[in-house]
């Protein structure tokens, strides 16, 4: 659903992509993780056609963004990160604004603003004006702007930026709603974003792609060993002998209440451990994968960034 191939930015003597290169599929919700500066905003900002890459292509729903703009754009619901607004109209009236802007067809406009209205819970607020709306309410309007064209893909900058943790909470909900039917890239430096909404990230820092995958994965990649977190019903002195005899496992320790059992990144042990817990004479109550932080994984990337330049 997006492609991006080779693309690269530079404002005038500064870089500020650096040679990307990634694919979203359809129904993804990606993060475009890195700190300010990173090169997050103008990479969407190409995608949305606001901006000519200096070199590199991208695809939209099959559509080239550079060759084949408006068809590109018509597939594209954009939250930029500062939503322009006009406050001088009711969220009702700005919907309908801008769905007839979009061509929607006119005997169908009322009824797609009503259902905006409800995806995005303005029900209550559809006929006040947008100058008397909280920030976290001009949020959803920004949202809502952004859906009213049904467009298949979704690129929201910055979405929670300057909002109440509760109005947080809430528009993080609304994203994971909206990702059931939509293709969303979602751009931020906020890294509990990223967890909670995101199934993939790609972590970008000084323009590049650093790393490109699941947390899980990134986890394991980066540490070069699998974490297992067991719980497990026996005596743990002879708990500890056997998980320490299970060919592969380099480390097995016990904490008060559960276990941890460390092995190369490459292979997977679940089930041999599973059935030496078992084979023991132990109940296996609980099985889980330990995994670094996102905070961790993005500190060690980009201080590994940091060093090679």
């Amino acid at each position: 659903m997006i492609r991006v191939e080779n693309l690269t930015k530079y404002y005038g003597k500064r870089l500020a992509v650096d040679n990307i290169s990634f694919n979203i599929d359809k129904g993804e919700i990606v993060g475009l993780l890195g700190p300010n500066g990173a090169g997050k905003t103008t990479t969407m900002r190409i995608l949305t056609g606001f901006l000519m890459p200096t070199d590199g292509e991208c695809w939209i729903a099959g559509h080239n963004v550079i060759n084949d703009s408006l068809e590109s754009r018509r597939h594209i619901g954009y939250l930029p990160e500062q939503v322009p607004l006009y406050t001088d109209m009711t969220v009702r009236g700005y919907l309908d604004y801008l769905a007839r802007l979009r061509n929607y067809s006119k005997t169908n406009i009322k009824t797609r603003v009503d259902d905006v209205i409800d995806i995005c819970h303005l029900q209550e607020y559809a006929d006040v004006f947008i100058s008397k709306l909280s920030k976290g309410f001009r949020q959803r309007v920004g949202v809502a702007q952004a859906i009213v064209h049904e467009p298949d893909v979704l690129i929201l900058d910055e979405p929670t930026v300057g909002i109440d943790p509760i109005q947080v909470t809430q528009t993080r909900q609304l994203i994971k709603q909206l990702g059931k039917d939509h293709t969303v890239i979602l751009s931020t430096h906020i890294l509990p974003e990223v967890s909670t909404i995101c199934k993939r990230v790609i972590i970008i820092n000084e323009g590049k792609i650093v790393a490109e995958d699941n947390i899980e994965n990134l986890s394991s990649l980066i540490s070069g060993t699998n974490r297992l977190r067991l719980e497990i019903k026996g005596v743990s002195s002879r708990v500890l002998e056997v998980l320490n005899k299970i060919r592969g496992v380099t480390k097995a320790s016990f904490y008060d209440t559960y276990y941890i059992i460390e092995y190369p990144a490459k292979i997977d042990l679940r089930s041999q451990i599973s059935e030496a817990v078992t084979k023991g004479g132990f109940t296996l109550l609980s099985m889980q994968t330990e995994t670094l932080s996102l905070e961790d994984i993005f500190i060690r990337l980009t201080k590994d960034q940091e060093s090679k330049n």
